[in-house]
């Protein structure tokens, strides 16, 4: 019980200490600083004007260089050389693709320069075009996706 009575009066302390700070807070004027005047507008000076002789326009922006752009063989190729030796070791081909790798090295030397990727790519497009016409048709192209093997479980 006692705890209940200090802790009504403590709350009735806080309430008037509160009340007279209030009171006293609004009894206050604050006096608010008139603002300063504003800057006189300055005359502008004016743009500066050419004198007759100067020239009109100035010379032509240099032409950028050309970038350039390496063929869809080239960008393949690149996938794979990983440290940019321009050839593609065995390391290099993911190990999941040695058969691929060994059927693309013609020289048998474990590095793949960019002319035998070139050269097995051309015969592979060779193979596919049917019609011998340079041109691959729908059908011809899904000639060359690779053939699906069955997947088996591992279970």
């Amino acid at each position: 019980m006692k705890r209940y009575v200090a802790g009504a009066g403590s709350m009735m302390l806080l309430m008037t200490a509160g009340l007279f700070l209030w009171i006293g807070a609004n009894s206050q004027e604050v006096v608010i600083p008139d603002a300063p005047p504003p800057p006189e507008p300055m005359e502008p000076e004016g743009l500066p004007e050419a004198d007759q002789t100067a020239p009109t326009l100035g010379p032509p922006p240099p032409t950028p260089p050309k970038a350039y752009k390496a063929s869809r063989e080239e960008r393949r190729f690149n996938r794979y050389d990983r440290n940019r030796d321009e050839v593609i070791t065995r390391l290099e081909l993911m190990s999941s693709r040695t058969k691929v790798f060994k059927a693309l090295d013609k020289d048998g030397n474990n590095l793949l320069t960019f002319e035998e990727w070139a050269v097995a790519t051309s015969d592979r497009f060779a193979g596919a075009d049917a019609d011998e016409n340079g041109q691959l048709t729908r059908s011809e192209f899904r000639s060359t996706r690779p053939k699906r093997t069955a997947s088996r479980c591992k279970c």
